[in-house]
């Protein structure tokens, strides 16, 4: 009799395997000591397409198939998962397994994982539950030690299971009746299409900002004082020519002492937004890098949302803080570590913090891939500075009265460096600069009210106001992450657009789509992305109902919202929709024009599913240059005349608006002559 363990990928079942004694290799599965392990590939199976369910929704797209609502779901076994599954089912029906324990990934979408192909067998046997948070030898014995009954995750498989729906019901309905509506393919997505009109108003803001001048009178005291923002220029001079070779008077010297407590250990967000900002890593690079660590067991769990670790794991949070220390001797103290502001058990639901495993200690650190050992060691010594002493000094605020015009001069002395020192002392060891550091530090004397500086100086500058900045990774994530919060209150279980698990994603989906496009360190919508956001109604395209949305999921999981009534809201709001838009637009403009004509054949370029083609097709590569794809900016460059530049493993290449004929092996494996923009 054996007992079969299902993981979510080969590699994790590989680390399972090891732990329980099963060594044996077989075709799609490892066996020994009375356990067999399997795995799935991730998504081995999901929601068919709407072809299955009836011939009525198959075929060319029109407003009579809408709406799609199913009324019993289907689940398709995907291609490439046929074989695994097949695996899987013969072995869940094998009359030796008299027990199944489901060890895909402890989050909303393993439990689905596992459920969907469990349903599809339907093998009726008893089926345990393994909930781990790292890979190491010693979490993966203690979870088989405390396996728990499969019914005990039944809210979170209710909730992944009612967000695979939605996605489904507003993914196939909205691209049809929109497409439709105005007889061009267009995509939308539950938390797709709120993402991309963020981006698209952003972009608004900033191409559409007027910047107005203003002023300031500084005055020189042996430190500078400045006055408020002044509009005009006539009162900024008379200000200055009267303050100039004054006197001014200490109306109020302010000292208070403050204290800046160490940053949160990492979720996955937050290392996604450091990992953008000092290594200028996507979101979906970081969450490979992270995985691959995990599955490494260097690393807990990766795609959790908390920032806090649990009482229990305090003593071990200890030991690898040493074994850190010890890797790294610039990081060594006398000073024990203090980790009682990172606990907190009722901020950790599923998952706790992302932290190192005690595995770092004997990993050949340099030995990984760049990307790999830059988030390693991001991860340990955040948790360093997360673990050491609150920074304090002594913050001071001076204002000053002169000619009947009030200035103020702030600065602080630092007393103790706190975690500052230790993040200063990563930022050297990972090569990486302080971004966020805000200047000089300002420091003021120390001064009485109603001390007089005589014979001071005063001179009038000139400033601009500044635009909004267009989005990166990290300001991007950030603005998903918040999405609606405003109107939630701070209880609120669940804000945002996405999960920290799908954001990452829904980026690249975007950019895939061409709605947007990533512009040195920016994200920023394409013309494409921007015509969609405007004819789509508000409801599409609403950050506040998506992240309503994921506030219900999320009580789902814990048993305050019924997935029934999730499931009728959605459903309804489907119903209305296809009924206020079922009918073709009579603007029909959308479709995006042409980026311009072909330099070799002057027939029009056009956009498609693989980027910027000629429709003449002549040869002439539009979108690469020598296997490097352009971006649709830089392309509408060359196309009015202008050279652009890329970077690309540290070369610059200057890319010049006249072309060439090269030759080169196409994917036939034959070889082709075309033609190219010239480099040099």
């Amino acid at each position: 009799m054996s007992k079969l363990v299902i993981a979510e990928k080969p590699s994790m079942a590989r680390q399972i395997a090891a732990v329980l004694g099963a060594t044996e290799k077989n075709n799609g599965y490892v066996s020994g000591n009375n356990y067999i392990v399997s795995w799935c590939f991730g998504h081995l199976a999901g929601l068919a397409e709407p072809e299955t369910y009836t011939e009525k929704w198959s075929g060319k797209w029109s407003f009579e198939q809408l709406p799609m609502i199913p009324d019993n779901w289907i689940f398709k076994v995907s291609d490439s998962g046929k074989e695994q599954f097949s695996i899987l089912k013969k072995l869940m029906t094998d009359s030796s397994v008299t027990e199944i324990v489901c060890a895909t990934d402890a989050d909303r979408e393993g439990e689905c994982i596992f459920r969907y192909v469990y349903n599809l067998v339907k093998p009726n046997k008893p089926v345990k539950r393994l909930w781990i948070s790292s890979l190491e030898e010693s979490s993966i014995k203690d979870g088989f030690a405390k396996l728990k009954p499969v019914s005990d995750y039944d809210r979170l498989y209710l909730s992944g299971f009612c967000r695979a729906r939605a996605d489904w019901l507003v993914g196939m309905n909205g691209s049809r009746l929109f497409t439709c509506r105005y007889r061009t393919h267009l995509n939308t997505g539950r938390v797709q299409t709120p993402t991309l009109a963020m981006i698209v108003k952003r972009d608004y803001e900033v191409t559409n900002f007027i910047k107005q001048k203003y002023f300031t009178v500084d005055i020189d005291c042996g430190f500078k004082a400045i006055s408020e923002r002044i509009d005009s220029e006539t009162d900024a001079d008379r200000i200055s020519a009267a303050c100039n070779g004054s006197s001014a008077v200490v109306k109020k010297a302010e000292e208070q002492s403050k204290c800046v407590n160490p940053p949160k250990l990492y979720d996955l967000t937050s290392l996604q937004r450091d990992a953008n900002r000092k290594f200028g890593y996507t979101a979906q690079q970081t969450s490979d890098y992270l995985q691959t660590l995990y599955e490494a067991a260097l690393t807990t769990y990766p795609r959790t949302d908390s920032q806090f670790l649990t009482e229990d794991m305090r003593e071990s949070t200890l030991e690898v803080i040493s074994k850190i220390r010890e890797r790294f001797t610039g990081f060594a103290s006398d000073i024990a570590p203090d980790i009682s502001r990172c606990i907190n058990n009722d901020k950790v639901t599923g998952h706790h913090a992302i932290i190192p495993t005690s595995k770092i200690e004997n990993t050949d650190i340099d030995s990984l891939a760049e990307g790999q050992k830059n988030i390693l060691l991001l991860i340990a010594f955040r948790l360093l500075c997360a673990s050491s002493a609150p920074h304090k000094y002594i913050s001071r605020k001076i204002t000053l009265e002169s000619e009947n015009n009030i200035f103020t001069a702030s600065g602080k002395t630092v007393t103790e460096q706190g975690w500052k020192l230790t993040e200063k002392q990563a930022f050297a060891l990972l090569k990486c600069s302080d971004e966020e550091k805000n200047g000089d530090v300002t420091v003021l004397p120390d001064v009485t009210e109603g001390k007089i500086f005589e014979n001071i100086s005063a001179v009038k500058t000139e400033h601009w106001t500044s635009p909004s900045k267009p989005f990166t990774e990290d300001t991007l994530l950030s603005a998903m992450e918040h999405a609606g919060a405003e109107d939630f209150d701070e209880d609120t279980e669940k804000k945002g657009l996405g999960t920290p698990a799908t954001r990452a994603k829904i980026i690249e989906t975007l950019t895939d789509r061409g709605y947007a496009e990533r512009v040195k360190k920016n994200i920023v919508s394409t013309e494409k992305g921007r015509k969609l956001i405007s004819v789509v109604p508000e409801e599409v395209k609403s950050p506040k109902l998506t992240a309503d949305w994921e506030n219900q999921l999320k009580q789902i999981e814990t048993g305050s919202y019924s997935a029934d009534e999730f499931m009728t809201g959605i459903t309804a709001f489907i119903q209305t929709l296809c009924s206020k838009y079922g009918s073709a637009a009579e603007n029909t403009s959308f479709a995006p024009s042409s980026p311009g004509k072909c330099p070799n054949c002057q027939k029009d370029i056009s956009k498609g599913k693989y980027g910027f083609y000629c429709t003449g097709k002549c040869g002439m590569q539009i979108a690469k240059v020598y296997k490097h794809i352009l971006t649709e900016s830089q392309l509408g460059k060359l196309l009015s005349g202008s050279s652009v530049i890329y970077t690309e493993n540290g070369k610059a290449t200057i890319v010049l608006p006249e072309f060439e004929p090269f030759s080169y092996t196409g994917n036939d494996g034959n070889k082709h002559s075309g033609f190219q923009w010239k480099t040099k």
